[in-house]
């Protein structure tokens, strides 16, 4: 990817792992000094688990599994804790339903939260009468339910926000960012032999011209227009994204320069009978060119754009595909 997207789950795994990591570790000197070793090879084991879980985040990139694991050992951690030391280790309870919808997949987080209540239940001895045991468990159950609403607004909003920022907002197709990120996979595929990969540039013909005669608005329409035909056009492994302006990238999985010829022809018949303007028809350039032995998307690109200005110079309406580089 050419700018990555932060990981707001491995961010919190790596902050919290290792926060916790240091204050088990500091009860753990405690426990040493009291000669409690019992306590102080437990708390070692744990921090040792929990430090283990953010290495194999941050090396695998894996957040989803890693928070799940957290989860799971916070959880165990706070029980072992609570049935060791005895009822003072249940003031850990609450950050830990707190933290563990953040850290995993909530319907994990909640049934870990729930098995956590029913356990703390069956302990003896942990609470001293039932006032205090009902007190608890509820306020318990309300850190839960607070935690678990606050986890799914937020979740909701991300997904929302990351589709504001990956789709444009005329055309409703992936924007130039989406773009890029999809064309730099692509190079990664191909160089491990999982396909091969074809880009068509393409943008329309005289587009100035109806701006110039019938406004904006007219423009805007156009471009929407040719995104519908474009996006109705694309078979299941193509993708189209809005470059900028009037012009439009396609990426295709093909298997020969015959295929994305045949793609391209196939882009260009389509807008010209499809796409019309306060003026009358509206046509399309385009160029094409295969992915050879480019390590940088740009010069994969640069081809392609540099067909479609030779498809331009030929009288529009038409495409250009460059000389293949293998």
């Amino acid at each position: 990817m050419t700018s990555k997207n932060r990981d707001i789950r491995l961010e919190l795994i790596t902050l919290l792992g290792v926060t916790t990591t240091v204050v088990i570790a500091a009860f753990a000197i405690y426990r040493w000094l009291h000669g409690n070793f019992l306590a102080l090879a437990v708390d070692g084991v744990i921090a040792a688990a929990i430090f283990s879980v953010v290495v194999y985040a941050r090396n695998s990139g894996n957040s989803a599994r890693a928070g799940n694991l957290l989860c799971l050992l916070n959880s165990s951690a706070c029980l072992l804790a609570v049935w060791l030391i005895g009822p003072i280790a249940i003031t850990w309870l609450y950050l830990v339903l707190l933290t563990n919808f953040f850290l995993a997949d909530r319907r994990l987080a909640l049934g870990a939260g729930l098995v956590m209540l029913v356990v703390l239940c069956l302990l003896p001895g942990v609470f001293p009468d039932v006032f205090h045991a009902v007190s608890t468990l509820v306020t318990a159950a309300l850190t839960a339910l607070f935690s678990y609403i606050f986890a799914t607004r937020s979740q909701d909003d991300r997904v929302e926000l990351q589709e504001l920022a990956s789709l444009d907002a005329l055309t409703n197709v992936p924007n130039r960012r989406m773009m890029e990120r999809a064309l730099t996979h692509a190079l990664e595929q191909q160089t491990l032999g999982r396909g091969r990969y074809g880009l068509i540039v393409l943008d329309l013909d005289h587009f100035k011209e109806v701006n110039d005669l019938y406004g904006h608005a007219a423009g805007d329409e156009a471009i929407a227009d040719l995104a519908s035909i474009l996006r109705f056009e694309m078979r299941k492994d193509d993708q189209v994204y809005r470059f900028g302006g009037e012009e439009f990238v396609v990426l295709l999985k093909v298997s020969s320069r015959d295929e994305l010829e045949s793609a391209t022809e196939r882009l260009r018949k389509a807008v010209r009978a499809s796409l019309r303007g306060p003026g009358g028809r509206i046509t399309i350039s385009l160029g094409g060119a295969l992915l050879g032995h480019e390590r940088d998307w740009h010069d994969w690109f640069s081809r392609a754009d540099a067909a479609l200005y030779r498809a331009k110079s030929n009288g529009r309406d038409s495409y250009v595909i460059a000389e293949d580089l293998f």
